[in-house]
Parts: structure tokens; C-alpha cells; sequence
């Protein structure tokens, strides 16, 4: 169950992107319509902090899940099953973890994940400051309906492919690099982004599928958004 809860790190960094200085000129107008999509520079560049909270399902279990982020790179997580709680941060230079009670500091692909989900909107809004870059694909056609493919990379990470719809320059589906499934083969993680609503003039998807292709997914759902309720930055440091 531990490598699930990992795939949870990237929801901040999956619900908004927007242009960098440097694109080429159709990828960077297809970012600036979706900056407008998710509501607005200005909106955007308005929220300090935003708290996600709501129900995660996976398989036949299920518990409350919550996460905050707080600009411009401060992150984390809780998730809660059959008693157990997980959670998982980064306060802005350390990616750390507490599961079962013991605490760790995130390496690897885990640390990867946790600096990305890290990025916020901060990062979605001034990318040049972290060095996010994105090379646009093409189109591609899925169940019927045309998507921009855009991969995007962030300093030391590896790429994600984002499919932009084509109508709404909202996110439909992501997909990065796997981790192994049961058997030991790789496989890549897929994220669906559903059921996107305005929360306070901001286009959020409050509906998630996250896992491994080709296996039973995770499914979080929020049912509340909070914008600027004043995080404090102790919430996200380690405490050795």
C-alpha cells in the first residue's frame, strides 16, 4: 500500500500549469489558454495557500485524505486506512515521510515527487524561476475527442506527459515514468483528472484516478477546496 499513497504527491503540480518565457509559440499559447481555463493570472497569483480536503478509495478500502500546499514550495499530505496514517511532505528543501509511526527523510523517485507536488501554484505561475520546461507533442485523439500532448520536465525529474483537451484547455490525463507493479514489471502511472468545478473562481478537478497502468486505481475525491486560511510553515517542517 505504501507505494499508492506515493502516487498522491503530484496532485498540486497536476491541477494547473501555465506559459514560461522560452516556449515555442503554439505551446505557449495553448499554456496561456489554460492559465485563463483554471481561471485567471490574476486568481491564480492571489492564493498564498490552498487546502484539499476529501475521501480516498482504494481496492475495498478507503479514509480521509487532505492535502496543503503553501507558496512558494512547501507541501504535504495525510492520508488515513484501518487506523494507519501516512503523510508525506516537503517544507522547502526536505522531502520527509511518517508512516507507522517512523519518520524518514524522502530519496529518490519519493523525494522527486514530493518537490514537484512541492511547486504549487507558485511554480505553475512563475516557472522560470524553477526551470519547468515543455515540449508540445502534438495532438492526440482519444475515445473521440482531440487532446494536446505536452511533456513536461522539471529540474532533475523525469518527463510527464499532460493531455490538454482541446476545447477546454483543462487536463484530462497525465502520465509519468512507473514504479514496479506486484510482478516486478514497470509500468507507468496514469492520473485522470474528473469532475472539474470552480472553487472560489478557480477551475479544480475534484475527482482523481491515479495508478499503475493496467491495475486497480486509487480514487481521491474533494469535497472541500480553501483558499489562504493563513498555513503556517511549521505544518510542513520535519520534527526530528
Amino acid at each position: 500500500m505504501k507505494r499508492y499513497f506515493s502516487l498522491f504527491l503530484l496532485v498540486f503540480f497536476l491541477l494547473a500549469l501555465v506559459a514560461s518565457p522560452g516556449f515555442s509559440q503554439k505551446a505557449s499559447d495553448i499554456l496561456e489558454k489554460m492559465i485563463e481555463a483554471q481561471g485567471g493570472r490574476k486568481v491564480l497569483e492571489s492564493i498564498k495557500d490552498i487546502t484539499l480536503s476529501g475521501t480516498f478509495e482504494w481496492e475495498k478500502m478507503s479514509g480521509p485524505f487532505t492535502q496543503y500546499q503553501k507558496a512558494p514550495n512547501k507541501f504535504r499530505q495525510e492520508a488515513e486506512v484501518m487506523g494507519m496514517k501516512k503523510t508525506d511532505a516537503f517544507d522547502g528543501e526536505i522531502g520527509w515521510s511518517i508512516e507507522a509511526g517512523q519518520l524518514r527523510e524522502l530519496a529518490g523517485k519519493d523525494a522527486e515527487d514530493a518537490k514537484s507536488g512541492a511547486f504549487g501554484y507558485a511554480a505553475i505561475l512563475y516557472p522560470e524561476k524553477y526551470g519547468i520546461s515543455y515540449v508540445l507533442k502534438g495532438k492526440e485523439k482519444i475515445e473521440g475527442h482531440d487532446y494536446f500532448v505536452l511533456e513536461q520536465t522539471i529540474p532533475g525529474g523525469t518527463p510527464i506527459t499532460h493531455f490538454i483537451d482541446a476545447q477546454t484547455y483543462l487536463v484530462y490525463k497525465t502520465e509519468s515514468p512507473g514504479i514496479a507493479d506486484r510482478e516486478g514489471v514497470m509500468r507507468k502511472t496514469v492520473t485522470l483528472m474528473l469532475d472539474y468545478r470552480k472553487a472560489d473562481g478557480v477551475m479544480i478537478a475534484h475527482s482523481l484516478a491515479t495508478g499503475p497502468e493496467s491495475e486497480e486505481t486509487v480514487t481521491i475525491k474533494f469535497t472541500k477546496v480553501s483558499f489562504n486560511t493563513g498555513l503556517e510553515d511549521s505544518l510542513f517542517k520535519m520534527k526530528k
